[in-house]
C-alpha cells in the first residue's frame, strides 16, 4: 500500500483528528498571512505588520470551528463567513480570516448537491464579498475584496468537482457489483432451469417404463411354475418397455449434448480400475502425467469410484486445456482412515478456469459431484505456477437417509 493510500484509509477512520490537523494548518497560514503584506504595490517586497488582537480572536474562532466541519458544514459556514464579516468591517490592517470560511465552502460543496452548491456558494460570495467592499477600511477595488471573491468561487467550484467525482467513482463502483451480482444470479437460474427440464426429462421417460417393467416382473415371478407361457409373455413385455426406456433415455441424452460431443457410451461407468487407461490417453495427447496411488486393496463404493474417475479425467482436461504446451501433471489417490483422497498438480504457467468462466461448467461439476457424496473439493492456484485440485470423498455413506447418493 502506497503512502498516499495509508493517508487516505487513517484520513477516514479517524475523521475529526484529521479536520483538528487541517484547523490547525488554517490558523497558521492565516496567522502567518496576517503579520506580512506588500511593500508597494508594484513591488514584490514585503513589510512587517502587526495584526489586531481581534483579528487574531476570529481567526482562532474560524479554525476551531472547522474542527466540526463534516459534521455540520452548513453550521461550520454560517461561523466562519460571519467572522470572516466582522473582521472585514473591523480589521484595520486585513487579516486573512476568510481562508475558513473558503475551506468551509468547500466541505458544503463536496457534500451536498449541485443546487445547493450553488445557491450557497453565491450567497457566500456574495455576502463576503459585499461586506468587505461596502464596509470595509480599504477601497472597495482593494485586490484584498477581489481575492475573496476568487476565493470563495474557487472552493465552491473545487467542492463540487470532488463531489462529482466521487459520485462519479462510487457510480462506476455500484455498476460494477450489480454487474456481478446480475451474472451470478444469471448462472444460478439457468443451472436451476437446466436441472428442472433434465429432472422432467428423465422422469417422463423413466418413469412410466419402470413401473411396466416392475409389474409385468411381479407377473412373470408369480406365473413362472404354474403358467410358463403367461411368464414368457411378461417378460417379453420386460424386455420391449426396457428397450424403449433405453432408447428414450439415449435420445434424451442426445438432446443434453453438443454437436460434437462423442456418442453416449454403452459400457459400464468407470472407476478408479480404469485409471491407467485414462492417463494412458493424455500421455498419448502429450501430456507428461505422472501417478501415485496408495490406495491398493480398498473396495470403493460405486458412485465413489465414479466420482473420483470423473474428478481426474476433469481435472487433467483442464490441465490439458489450459496450463500449457509444457505443463506436468501429478495424480494421486490416498485412501486415509473413512476417506479416498484424490490431488491433481500441474506446474503450468496457464490461467484454469475460474468460477466456470466463459462458459465452462468443470469445476462446477466436480464440486456438485463431491457434494452429492458429502465431500469437500477444493481447487486454486498453487504458490508459484500452476494449479490444484484436492478432493477428500467419504467411503461410507453420510447422507441423512442412508440412500445412495447416486
Amino acid at each position: 500500500m502506497s503512502t498516499l493510500q495509508r493517508a487516505k484509509c487513517q484520513a477516514k477512520a479517524h475523521p475529526l483528528a484529521m479536520d483538528a490537523v487541517l484547523a490547525a494548518a488554517v490558523l497558521v497560514c492565516m496567522v502567518a498571512g496576517s503579520f506580512v503584506e506588500p511593500r508597494h504595490r508594484d513591488s514584490v517586497s514585503w513589510a512587517l505588520r502587526t495584526p489586531d488582537v481581534l483579528s487574531l480572536v476570529l481567526m482562532a474562532l474560524g479554525a476551531a470551528a472547522l474542527v466540526f466541519r463534516r459534521r455540520a458544514p452548513m453550521t461550520v459556514l454560517a461561523l466562519t463567513g460571519t467572522v470572516s464579516v466582522l473582521e472585514s468591517v473591523t480589521g484595520d490592517p486585513r487579516a486573512p480570516v476568510a481562508m475558513s470560511a473558503v475551506v468551509a465552502l468547500y466541505t458544503v460543496a463536496s457534500t451536498t448537491d449541485r443546487p445547493t452548491t450553488w445557491r450557497v456558494g453565491l450567497l457566500t460570495m456574495t455576502v463576503l464579498t459585499g461586506a468587505a467592499m461596502s464596509a470595509g477600511a480599504l477601497p472597495w477595488y482593494a485586490q484584498e475584496n477581489l481575492a475573496i471573491f476568487a476565493w470563495t468561487g474557487i472552493g465552491a467550484t473545487a467542492g463540487d468537482a470532488v463531489r462529482s467525482r466521487r459520485a462519479f467513482v462510487q457510480a462506476i463502483r455500484e455498476r460494477a457489483e450489480r454487474a456481478e451480482r446480475t451474472r451470478e444470479e444469471e448462472a444460478r437460474r439457468r443451472v436451476a432451469e437446466e436441472r428442472l427440464r433434465i429432472a422432467r426429462d428423465l422422469h417422463d421417460v423413466v418413469a412410466h417404463h419402470i413401473a411396466l417393467v416392475n409389474v409385468q416382473a411381479g407377473v412373470a415371478a408369480h406365473v413362472m411354475d404354474k403358467r410358463p407361457d403367461q411368464a414368457k409373455e411378461a417378460l417379453a413385455h420386460v424386455r420391449e418397455a426396457s428397450r424403449s426406456a433405453l432408447n428414450e433415455l439415449r435420445a434424451t441424452v442426445g438432446l443434453l449434448r453438443q454437436s460434437g460431443d462423442p456418442e453416449a457410451p454403452t459400457e459400464p461407468a468407470p472407476g478408479l480400475d480404469r485409471l491407467d487407461e485414462l492417463t494412458g490417453t493424455f500421455r498419448s495427447a502429450g501430456l507428461h502425467v505422472e501417478v501415485a496411488r496408495a490406495d491398493q486393496g480398498t473396495t470403493l463404493p460405486a458412485a465413489v469410484d465414479l466420482a473420483a474417475y470423473r474428478i481426474i479425467q476433469e481435472a487433467l482436461t483442464n490441465v490439458q486445456k489450459h496450463a500449457g504446451p509444457h505443463a506436468k501433471a501429478e495424480v494421486s489417490v490416498v485412501h486415509v482412515g473413512p476417506n479416498i483422497e484424490i490431488t491433481v498438480l500441474d506446474d503450468g504457467s496457464g490461467e484454469h478456469e475460474s468460477q466456470d468462466s466463459g462458459g465452462g461448467h468443470g469445476l462446477l461439476g466436480m464440486r456438485e459431484r463431491v457434494a452429492a457424496l458429502r465431500g469437500t473439493l477444493t481447487t486454486g492456484p498453487r504458490y508459484g505456477d500452476g494449479f490444484r485440485v484436492h478432493a477428500i470423498l467419504p467411503l461410507k455413506n453420510r447422507t441423512p437417509t442412508g440412500e445412495d447418493p447416486a
